[in-house]
């Protein structure tokens, strides 16, 4: 139960080429206090409630609980949710060693922003990086998908 990720941005949009699959997201917070968030997914008709923990000091690493629930509740628990819904489109491109990288595109009031994550077995695991991403951004605040949730874009 414990998420170890980096994350970029990115500098263009051929990872587009390389995707194996496309994914609507719209998710909304019903908690966002810093030392947990308490998420609601809508994934491509299927819905999750997550919790996740403050992340260590690096940013890479930090507690996560996720579990499947119906979409009907899921749409409930976004109605009584905090201000600020994301929507983005989320593509899975693979890499070596079952990796694969999440790049979202993100719609509404961060038109234009591009992601890329990587979930890692372990922080030192080395893995290679494609000519489209960017800088990193772990562990800054500013592109945790809950900052997103509340801030504006601009």
């Amino acid at each position: 139960m414990q998420e170890i990720e980096r994350k970029f941005l990115v500098k263009n949009e051929d990872y587009k080429l390389d995707a194996s699959e496309v994914h609507h997201i719209i998710q909304a917070y019903l908690n966002r206090d810093p030392e947990r968030t308490v998420r609601i997914r809508i994934d491509n008709g299927k819905a999750y409630i997550t919790i996740k923990g403050k992340s260590d000091s690096t940013g890479t690493t930090r507690f996560e609980w996720e579990k499947e629930i119906p979409l009907e509740e899921a749409e409930k628990l976004i109605e009584i949710a905090e201000e600020g819904i994301i929507e983005k489109v989320r593509y899975i491109i693979p890499v070596e060693n079952k990796l694969k990288f999440e790049v979202d595109e993100f719609l509404g009031d961060h038109q234009g922003l591009v992601l890329a994550e990587i979930e890692l077995p372990s922080k030192d695991l080395p893995f290679q990086k494609p000519d489209w991403l960017g800088e990193e951004v772990t562990g800054k605040k500013e592109y945790y998908n809950s900052f997103l949730s509340k801030a504006k874009s601009g």
